[in-house]
């Protein structure tokens, strides 16, 4: 059996994406008591016509329940059962915005006085270890409908156990280090194609923006020494039973130089790996790199604006 539990941020976006596993032929139920899973699997595994199976586990759990995931998902795992835990998370500011957008109350305030800000801030405290325990985190901050169907299909349903999913995301810091990012690089030091007028409309995908941070050694320097630490470390992620790591590397707008390195990096690495997601966050920009091919390009519905997402499925 493969199993996907969805947990997170209420307003993240859990709906969706159990909806789109549910597309792509899992069976899906919402708001599962943590408890009730492992009689659930019993059951499934009974009728031997169930293989995928996708619950979402959150806050609207009993506080006891929360408390005894660990030890559930353990049990799961010791059970070799093919267990894969996301978490989506949104900032906090954006949820806000949301929730007054749609006029949604937040679970957490059905039933108490807290304010919609303390109902955020005190339901990631209640999810935290389940946020440490995931296997994939997912900033659904400024990624549309379409974007977050996308990368459930593409990172959860196409994932194969026992194997490593990695991710290179350009991104630029005067928006923010992204939230699912496990490693983080800084290009910022290096020469800004931004200044010269010529350049300043195309991207690091593009021939030109090569041709200038090519000519600078210190951009070859940072590659190298940043490749030679990946191909150190990736082994030593993928034999702790990782299953997904995203590199993240910032410039100041996420345009030119991390765009550069990312496509570099990858195109460097995907020998080793057979195949790499690329993830251009503030270009709206997303495809797949194997060492045969690019493949899936596409654009994002929202271009990085967060009120293209909402949390009406939610």
């Amino acid at each position: 059996m493969q199993l996907v539990i969805i947990s997170g941020r209420s307003g993240s976006g859990k709906s969706i994406a159990l909806q789109a596993l549910e597309d792509l032929g899992y069976y899906a139920i919402d708001n599962l008591p943590a408890m009730l899973l492992d009689s659930l699997i019993e059951e499934l595994g009974e009728g031997g016509n169930r293989s995928h199976l996708a619950v979402s586990v959150d806050a609207r759990n009993l506080p006891h329940a929360l408390k005894r995931f660990p030890s559930l998902l353990q049990e799961l795992k010791r059970r070799h059962i093919d267990c894969q835990l996301i978490y989506m998370t949104t900032d906090a500011r954006i949820l806000l915005e949301r929730y007054s957008a749609t006029r949604r109350r937040h679970p957490l305030t059905r039933d108490s006085e807290m304010t919609l800000e303390e109902a955020i801030a005190h339901e990631e405290e209640a999810l935290s270890e389940i946020r440490d325990l995931s296997d994939l985190m997912i900033d659904t901050s400024r990624l549309s409908v379409h974007d977050l169907r996308r990368r459930i299909t593409d990172q959860v349903s196409h994932h194969q156990r026992d194997q490593l999913t990695l991710t290179f995301e350009s991104f630029g810091y005067k928006r923010g280090i992204p939230l699912d990012a496990d490693l983080v690089f800084d290009g910022r030091c290096l020469p800004n194609p931004y200044w010269d007028p010529n350049l300043r409309g195309a991207t690091g995908r593009d021939a030109s923006i090569a041709a200038f941070l090519e000519g600078y050694p210190l951009v070859e320097e940072m590659l190298t020494d940043i490749q030679a630490w990946l191909e150190r470390w990736l082994p030593a992620y993928q034999s702790s039973q990782r299953s997904y790591l995203t590199v993240a590397i910032g410039c100041t707008g996420g345009q030119h130089r991390s765009v550069y390195l990312v496509e570099q990096l990858a195109a460097r690495l995907v020998g080793n790996f057979g195949q790499i997601s690329l993830r251009h966050r503030e270009l709206g920009l997303q495809h797949t790199l194997t060492n045969t091919t690019q493949i899936a390009t596409s654009s994002s519905a929202s271009n990085g604006d967060p009120a293209a997402f909402t949390c009406e499925q939610d």
